[in-house]
């Protein structure tokens, strides 16, 4: 079975650019910057991933970018699953700037199997002027299985970004995608950490006629909500979100294997609870730094694929 046919947007990222002028948290920042103008070309990276299930692969069957976004050609590294196409997004910017309207699609047809990374982390540079927007839609059939699991998000100080997420995934369909932010550069500058003037994140998901899983929002406004307070971030400053849809029967398997700990003595605290309208897991995890958890996103990770794709994960590369 092909693609779902859809009709073509000629501008994708004008979704990034609509969602960015009504967001009330980017409300103080529709300056536009005394360089490129927000939204110009090359400031409006596009990038469409379309995944199909042809005999004993999945392939890459459809690509369409635009500059600064790029992909790779799809590998298979992963020797317990030769099915799982691999492919690293790339942004040939090295980061994202002020006035940049990002779009990302990525959807697998019926039965397809696919593992979406970045080639490093992802960078929002210090903003003097407007705001950087990037969307997301994410659309899986029946029997699709997709791990998107990019690199750390790193905001620096003074960054304004808003990322949106929306996600149509069928019933028998699985999803695994993770977050992890950190807080800045914190060994580069003091300021650096959680310095970032404004930091939105959101993500929902829903059936493909439309009813509604579940959404949440993650709003990081520094100035007038302190980070730092109990029941934020307190002692900690990295965040990892990672949501994993798939069956019931799936996520109550992998839900009897997770945790749950407040580690201070290694700067660790995760757990995992229960999506609403049986929709899956949410996996989260707070560190002092980035390795330890990365670690545990590993750890989840690696107990959801062997739950519901029967496999163990490969070894780390030496890079990761």
């Amino acid at each position: 079975m092909k693609l779902t046919e859809h009709a073509p947007i000629p501008t994708p990222w004008a979704a990034a650019e609509a969602l960015g002028a009504s967001a009330a948290e980017l409300a103080a920042f529709h300056d536009e910057p005394p360089q490129m103008a927000s939204g110009a070309v090359g400031k409006t990276g596009y990038l469409r991933l379309g995944f199909e299930r042809r005999g004993e692969r999945t392939v890459l069957a459809e690509l369409d970018r635009r500059t600064p976004f790029m992909a790779q050609r799809a590998l298979y590294p992963d020797e317990a699953m030769p099915d799982l196409a691999w492919v690293f997004m790339i942004t040939t910017s090295g980061c994202v700037l002020q006035g940049d309207r990002l779009a990302l699609e990525i959807e697998l047809a019926p039965g397809a199997r696919a593992h979406v990374t970045t080639q490093s982390a992802t960078k929002v540079h210090s903003m003097d002027a407007n705001y950087a927007v990037q969307t997301q839609v994410v659309s899986l059939a029946d029997g699709a299985y997709l791990e998107l699991m990019p690199e750390p998000l790193i905001p620096h100080r003074r960054a304004r970004f808003l990322s949106d997420t929306r996600i149509a995934i069928a019933p028998t369909a699985t999803l695994l995608y993770g977050e992890i932010v950190q807080p800045g550069r914190k060994h580069h500058h003091p300021d650096e950490v959680f310095g970032a003037t404004a930091l939105s994140l959101a993500t929902s998901a829903a059936r493909p006629g439309g009813e509604l899983l579940f959404a949440e929002k993650l709003l990081v406004d520094p100035v007038r909500r302190p980070v730092r307070q109990t029941g934020v971030m307190g002692p900690f400053d990295v965040l990892a979100n990672v949501i994993l849809l798939t069956t019931k029967d799936a996520a109550d398997r992998v839900h009897a294997r997770v945790a749950a700990d407040v580690d201070l003595a290694n700067g660790v605290a995760f757990g995992a609870c229960h999506l609403p309208n049986d929709a899956g897991l949410v996996f989260k995890v707070l560190g002092r730094e980035t390795l330890p958890v990365k670690a545990k996103v590993r750890e989840f990770w690696a107990i959801a694929r062997e739950e519901i794709a029967g496999t163990a994960l490969p070894p780390p590369y030496f890079w990761r």
